[in-house]
C-alpha cells in the first residue's frame, strides 16, 4: 500500500511542478507518464499475486492504486487476459498481445513507412483512437469507474491548475504512458520469429523472450527506472518464474541460461529489437508468397 501511495505522492509533486511555466509542464508530462508506467507494473505484479499475501488483497490494491484512477480494465479481466491467455501462449497465435501488435499493422508485408509508424503506434491517429476507445469502454458502463477517473482529473486540476490537468494528467494518460507501455510490449518477446522449444519453463522462455541492454549498465539502469520498471527489464526471468517478486528477478537471471536474443538497443543498430522484428516480418511475407507456388 505504501508503495502505491509513494507513486501517487510523486505524481502530485509533478502536478505542482506543472504550474510553474512551460519547462515545468514538460517535466511534469514526462514524469507523470513514467509514474503511470510504474503503476502499471506494480499492478501487473499484483495480478500475479506477489504484491500482497492474498489474492483479494492483491486485486484491491491493483484496483485502488492503478486500475480505477487510470481507467484500466477491471482487474479480473486483466488477470484473465494476461495470466491465463498470454503467459502460457506467448508469441503463439492465441496470444492476445500478438493480436494487439497485428492490429497496429505489425504483420507480414508491412512497408517500411508503415513499420516506422507502428513503432510509435500510440502517437498515431489510429493509436490515439484505440486508447480513447479502450478508455471509454472501461469507464462508460461503470459509473463508479468513471467517477474515480474524473476525481483524479479534478485532483490534478486543483493541485496544478489547467497545466496540472493537461500536462500532468491528460497528455501522460492518453499519449505518453501508452507509448512507454508500447515500447515495453515490443521489447518483451521475439514476437515474429520465436523458437518454440520444449523443456523447463526457462528453456521454453529462452526461445521466445529477449533481454535488452545486457552489456550496457547505464542504459539498463535508465530503462529500469523509467519505461521498464519493477523487473520488466528482466521479463525473461519473469516469464520463466511468473510467481517471483520483481526484486528477486535480477538475481534469478544470473542462474538462467541466456535467451537466444540479447539486443543492445531498442531501435538503432543491426541487432536492435526493431530491426529484428522487421526482418522477421519480411521473411514471413517472403515465405507466404512462395507457399502457393509450392503447393502447385
Amino acid at each position: 500500500m505504501l508503495l502505491l501511495v509513494g507513486q501517487w505522492m510523486q505524481i502530485a509533486g509533478y502536478w505542482l511542478l506543472a504550474a510553474h511555466g512551460p519547462l515545468g509542464a514538460v517535466a511534469a508530462a514526462a514524469g507523470v507518464a513514467v509514474q503511470f508506467r510504474h503503476l502499471q507494473e506494480i499492478s501487473h505484479h499484483a495480478i500475479h499475486g506477489v504484491l500482497a499475501r492474498t489474492r483479494r488483497t492483491n486485486h484491491v490494491l491493483a484496483a485502488l492504486g492503478a486500475h480505477l484512477p487510470l481507467g484500466f480494465a477491471p482487474v479480473e479481466v486483466r488477470r484473465r487476459r494476461h495470466v491465463r491467455d498470454h503467459h502460457p501462449a506467448a508469441t503463439l497465435s492465441t496470444d492476445p498481445n500478438l493480436a494487439e501488435l497485428a492490429d497496429a499493422g505489425l504483420a507480414p508485408g508491412i512497408t517500411r513507412t508503415r513499420y516506422g509508424l507502428a513503432l510509435v503506434h500510440p502517437l498515431t491517429p489510429s493509436g490515439i483512437t484505440v486508447t480513447i476507445t479502450s478508455l471509454t469502454a472501461n469507464l462508460l458502463p461503470h459509473p463508479g469507474r468513471a467517477a474515480a477517473f474524473t476525481a483524479v482529473a479534478a485532483a490534478a486540476y486543483l493541485t496544478g491548475g489547467p497545466a496540472g490537468l493537461i500536462a500532468g494528467f491528460l497528455i501522460p494518460r492518453l499519449l505518453l504512458y501508452p507509448l512507454l507501455a508500447w515500447f515495453s510490449l515490443l521489447a518483451e518477446h521475439t514476437w515474429f520469429d520465436a523458437e518454440h522449444r520444449t523443456g523447463t519453463p526457462a528453456q521454453i522462455e529462452a526461445g521466445r523472450c529477449l533481454r535488452l541492454y545486457p552489456r550496457n549498465r547505464a542504459l539498463a539502469m535508465l530503462a529500469a527506472t523509467t519505461w521498464l520498471p519493477y523487473g520488466d527489464l528482466h521479463h525473461y526471468a519473469h516469464s520463466a518464474h511468473p510467481g517471483l517478486r520483481w526484486n528477486y528477478l535480477p538475481a534469478l537471471e544470473h542462474h538462467l541460461s541466456a535467451p537466444h536474443f540479447a539486443p543492445a538497443a531498442l531501435f538503432l543498430g543491426s541487432d536492435s529489437v526493431a530491426r529484428r522484428h522487421h526482418r522477421a516480418l519480411t521473411v514471413q511475407a517472403r515465405d507466404n508468397q512462395h507457399q502457393p507456388a509450392a503447393r502447385r
